[in-house]
């Protein structure tokens, strides 16, 4: 766990996200709550993990689950009350863990005050707070502007007789970080949970935080076929990624680096993943870390997938993160096609354990939890329903956590039916199932946790990737003189490597591997990590 007074416990750290609203409720109500969560943090501590994010908490209308909040400074009544958070903030604490929450600071909930204000009237106090423009000639909205979550980017308001800009929802409309009171309102706003005691906080797609003031036109992307969902017709070079935002973050950062031992982790979502990645953590003034939607969207877990993904950041300044699932998209163990296959899943928890960089561990992801299949009518995420391709879209990634295999909603709850349904798959996975089983995903995730704690090299390390044949992914950590070799035969075909000195084996993957002298034989579908005993010297 995190060290009190590591004023850089965050770099290489282990992360757990927590969606509130599936992990575990304590009232009965069907739904995830703050006092479910406190329930639970011994379990999460005995992961083995740095920190806890929590996604959204705080008062919302939830027409997007949390993401449309309408008081940054309050929790809303579905989760309980601020004591219930202090009392969840000081547990943590007393346990190691440091708390990261949540910041929706691109937009707000149409029922927040600050829109409700804005909205009035032309000539309000809050006038200039949201993004307003007026309609073309024919009535037309201002650009071609797509929204995430399908249709227009621009919503007409009868009594403002304006279009506002929501990049997500119509419930969501844009704050104007134009206007120097926006920006003075979002730091206080951070000021407010700084001094309450969080150790940091996730900025949910914080490029998108600034809009050209021209409201130009994206140009078209070119593609060779529609896509799912109308946004990705266009290349983004006008309504995201503004340069304006970096300013802004380093404004925050100042704020931030005012409290000891904080951290700011941004998601950047673009077309360019890596690069804007890099950009956002470029210097000591922007953010501590960011990842990108980079390994969140690949369908396959191939060498060269994660090849790039250390190939693009040697030599570039900042610190990456790295994550396999989220809330936002399909688990990993069914996006990557490992449903089943428990040894896959736990060599895909390795990699990212051995990964240069901070790693996200989602709720449920240190079981091997599939992606749940939820029937149309169930589907509660506005965006599944509105971009339904006959999957269960965001929601088969939130269903709720399961606790004890054979108990009413898996443990999750009392209610017979909670907000989504237990998926079935999930119950022989559950923790209780799991608890005590040497073999289980579950013990493999504590132990390559541990393993990652324990080891600078892991941790802080250099990463070079190594040629090893086509289906093995290879690469070479190195911290103050010590060297660990991490071989992942990902294709299934075996793979072999000729290290030039002593070594020894730190970790076998099953079914391990061979040595011949020097030689290392990676049998098919295994994995290691390899110590090389020699303080100095690299690979041929």
């Amino acid at each position: 766990m995190a060290r009190a007074g590591d004023t850089d416990w965050w770099r290489g750290a282990v992360i757990y996200q927590i969606y509130p609203r599936s992990f575990r409720d304590s009232n009965g109500d069907g739904v995830g709550d703050l006092n479910g969560i406190l329930e639970k943090l011994d379990y999460v501590a005995t992961l083995g993990v740095d920190a806890i994010w929590l996604s959204p908490f705080f008062t919302s209308p939830m027409k997007d689950f949390g993401y449309d909040v309408s008081d940054y400074r309050d929790v809303d009544p579905l989760f309980g009350v601020l004591a219930d958070f202090d009392r969840l903030l000081a547990k943590a604490h007393e346990l190691g863990l440091k708390v990261i929450i949540d910041q929706v600071w691109s937009h707000t909930s149409n029922q927040h005050a600050w829109f409700v204000e804005s909205a009035s009237s032309r000539d309000s106090a809050k006038s200039d707070w949201y993004v307003w423009a007026d309609a073309k000639g024919d009535g037309a909205p201002p650009n071609n502007w797509q929204a995430v979550f399908g249709g227009p980017s621009w919503t007409w308001h009868p009594r403002r007789r304006q279009y506002y800009l929501h990049n997500f929802l119509t419930d969501q409309p844009d704050l104007n970080y134009w206007t120097p009171a926006v920006q003075e309102a979002v730091l206080d706003v951070a000021r407010f949970w700084l001094d309450r005691g969080v150790d940091g906080f996730r900025l949910d797609v914080i490029n998108f935080i600034f809009h050209d003031r021209l409201l130009r036109d994206n140009p078209s992307a070119g593609l060779a076929r529609p896509p799912a969902t109308a946004t990705r017709f266009q290349n983004h070079l006008y309504d995201i990624s503004q340069p304006q935002a970096l300013a802004f973050l380093e404004r925050l950062r100042g704020v931030v680096d005012g409290y000891p031992d904080r951290m700011l982790v941004g998601e950047v979502v673009d077309d360019t993943l890596l690069t804007r990645q890099q950009e956002y953590t470029a210097t000591s003034g922007r953010l501590h870390t960011a990842y990108s939607f980079f390994l969140l969207h690949a369908d396959a877990p191939t060498p060269e997938l994660f090849r790039e993904a250390l190939t693009s950041w040697s030599g570039a300044d900042g610190w990456p993160a790295w994550s396999l699932g989220n809330h936002d998209v399909a688990r990993f163990a069914s996006r990557l096609g490992l449903d089943g296959d428990l040894r896959r899943i736990k060599m895909l928890l390795a990699v990212l354990m051995c990964l240069r960089g901070t790693a996200f561990v989602y709720q449920g992801e240190e079981l091997g939890l599939p992606q749940a299949a939820i029937p149309f009518e169930k589907l509660r995420d506005p965006f599944a329903i509105a971009a339904y391709t006959g999957g269960s879209g965001r929601d088969g990634a939130r269903t709720p956590m399961p606790w004890v295999h054979d108990a009413v909603a898996a443990g999750f709850s009392s209610a017979p039916e909670p907000w989504l349904p237990v998926c079935e798959a999930h119950r022989p996975l559950a923790v209780d199932a799991q608890e005590g089983a040497p073999d289980s995903v579950l013990a493999f995730c504590r132990d390559i946790i541990a393993l990652r704690k324990q080891s600078p090299t892991l941790r802080l390390g250099q990463a070079r990737v190594l040629d090893c044949g086509s289906g093995v992914l290879g690469f070479e950590r190195e911290h103050e003189g010590e060297r660990l070799i991490c071989l992942f035969d990902l294709a299934g075909d075996g793979g072999s490597v000729r290290l030039s000195e002593p070594f020894s084996v730190v970790l076998s993957l099953s079914p391990g591997i061979k040595t011949e002298g020097s030689l290392v034989h990676l049998l098919a579908g295994g994995g290691a990590i390899l110590s090389v005993n020699r303080r100095t010297g690299r690979l041929p």
